[in-house]
C-alpha cells in the first residue's frame, strides 16, 4: 500500500502590514489623537473648532480621578495673559515660605505703567495697593501693570522655578508683561495697532511663536490648575486665597459661557494676543466633581472682535467635561 503523501508546508504568516496612512518608520500617533474612549466627543470638539474658524488645542482632566480628555494638547503654545496663573501660584508659593508678604503695600506711580484696558493701566493717578489685591486685578480684569508689579516681586527666575518643581518642564516665561507689549509695538512698526489687523504682519510676531515668549501646552496648563485645587502649590489658608483669587475674574464670554448653572462654578484665566484667545479653569459641580481645562485656540481671521472664537472656548470646554463627567 503506497503510503499517503505528507502534508504541504504550511503557508508562511502573513507579513504586518503598516496602518493605512502611516508609513513604516512612522511613531504612534499621542494619545489624544488615537482611536478609543472619547472618540465621539474629541470629534465634536474638533468639528466645533472647525466651525468657529479657529485651530483648537484641548485638555481637560478630572482633578480627583486624572482622567482626562486630550486634543493636541501637548501642542506647544505662547500663553499671553494665562502665563498670570504661574505668576499668582508662584506669588503664593513663596509667600507661604515666608519669601513674600502678601499685605505688604506698594506704591504705584501714575508714569511708566504697563499698557492695558483695564485695571491700574487705564488709571490716572498714583495709587498705593497690596501684593494680594495686585493679584486680584491681575486675574479680575487682567490688569498688566498689576501683573508686572508682581512680575518684578518674585522675578521669572522664580516663576520659572515654581513651574519645574512641580514637573512642569514645557512651561517656561521668558519675559514680563511690558516686554510683551514691547515687542508687539516693535513688530507692528509705524502702522502701529492697526498693522496688527494684517495677516502678514501677523504672521511674523514673536508674541505669537511659543520659542520666543511665554509657552506651555493645555496639558501641562490643567497640571497646574489641579495642583493648585488639590494643595500641592500652596497649602491650607495661602491655598484657599489662591484659589479665590483665581476665581475673582469677571470675563464670562469664554469658557464660563459653557456652564450658564448657578451651582456650578468656574475659576478662570483668560489670554488674548491678536488672533489668539485662549482660556483655562476649573469647573466646579455641587456635586463635588472637579475639572480642570485648558482651551488654546488661534483663529484664522484677524479681526478683533470675533464672538464664534470666544464662545467656542465655552463650547469645547463643556463638551469635554460632559465626556469626563459621563458613566
Amino acid at each position: 500500500m503506497t503510503p499517503a503523501p505528507p502534508p504541504p508546508p504550511a503557508p508562511p504568516p502573513p507579513q504586518r502590514q503598516p496602518r493605512p496612512g502611516r508609513p513604516p518608520g512612522r511613531p504612534p500617533r499621542p494619545a489624544d489623537d488615537r482611536p478609543g474612549a472619547h472618540r465621539a466627543p474629541r470629534s465634536r470638539i474638533r468639528q466645533a473648532f472647525a466651525d468657529a474658524g479657529v485651530t483648537g488645542r484641548l485638555h481637560a482632566r478630572d482633578i480627583d480621578t486624572g482622567a482626562d480628555l486630550a486634543v493636541a494638547a501637548d501642542t506647544p503654545v505662547s500663553t499671553a495673559s494665562v502665563h498670570k496663573v504661574c505668576l499668582l501660584a508662584t506669588l503664593y508659593r513663596e509667600a507661604e515660605h515666608g519669601r513674600v508678604d502678601l499685605a505688604a503695600p506698594v506704591d504705584i506711580p501714575a508714569a511708566g505703567r504697563t499698557p492695558g484696558p483695564t485695571g491700574l493701566g487705564a488709571m490716572r493717578d498714583a495709587a498705593r495697593l497690596s501684593l494680594r489685591d495686585l493679584a486680584v486685578l491681575a486675574v479680575s480684569v487682567s490688569d498688566n501693570t498689576a501683573a508686572d508689579v508682581l512680575w518684578d516681586t518674585v522675578g521669572i527666575d522664580a516663576v520659572n522655578r515654581t513651574m519645574a518643581g512641580l514637573g512642569l518642564t514645557r512651561t517656561t516665561a521668558v519675559q514680563k508683561v511690558r516686554d510683551l507689549y514691547a515687542a508687539l509695538a516693535e513688530d507692528a512698526g509705524d502702522g502701529g495697532a492697526a498693522a496688527l489687523l494684517d495677516p502678514a504682519r501677523v504672521a511674523r510676531l514673536r508674541a505669537l511663536d511659543p520659542a520666543r515668549t511665554n509657552r506651555s501646552t493645555p496639558r501641562e496648563l490643567t497640571a497646574l490648575l489641579a495642583a493648585v485645587w488639590r494643595d500641592e502649590v500652596c497649602t491650607g489658608a495661602y491655598a484657599a486665597d489662591l484659589r479665590r483669587t483665581l476665581g475673582t475674574q469677571t470675563w464670562g464670554h469664554r469658557l464660563a459661557s459653557g456652564f450658564p448653572f448657578d451651582d456650578v462654578r468656574v475659576s478662570g484665566k483668560t489670554g488674548t494676543l491678536p488672533t489668539l484667545r485662549h482660556e483655562i479653569g476649573v469647573v466646579e459641580y455641587p456635586d463635588g466633581g472637579r475639572y480642570a481645562v485648558a482651551v488654546c485656540t488661534r483663529a484664522a481671521a484677524t479681526a478683533v472682535t470675533l464672538p464664534a472664537a470666544d464662545a467656542v472656548i465655552g463650547t469645547a470646554a463643556r463638551l469635554a467635561v460632559d465626556a469626563l463627567r459621563a458613566p
